[in-house]
């Protein structure tokens, strides 16, 4: 959810995101969380997990494609906030 800034956006809930997460061919979806809360509702997306169909995946992109389209929730992409090298250059050697 990159770090809560998607979630910002006010486009897509923590459920859907999960739930795309799920739905792509992956072996693993790592989830922070930061309180025991988050871990409960986790735990029940993926206890009632059914993978998205491409119709609900369409509609998700969709639904977020303005939001994705600035950038601005997006810093992976548009900044180096999570970039730890751009942090510590020594790494590269």
């Amino acid at each position: 959810m990159g770090d809560k800034f998607i979630l910002e956006s006010g486009v897509v809930t923590p459920t859907e995101c999960l739930q795309y997460a799920l739905s792509q061919p992956v072996s693993v979806v790592i989830h922070g969380m930061e309180k025991v809360e988050y871990l409960d509702h986790a735990l029940g997306v993926i206890k009632n997990f059914k993978r998205l169909t491409s119709q609900q995946i369409a509609a998700l992109g969709e639904k977020a494609k303005q939001a994705a389209n600035s950038g601005k929730y997006e810093l992976f992409k548009t900044s180096n906030h999570f970039d730890s090298t751009a942090k510590n250059p020594a790494w590269l050697g």
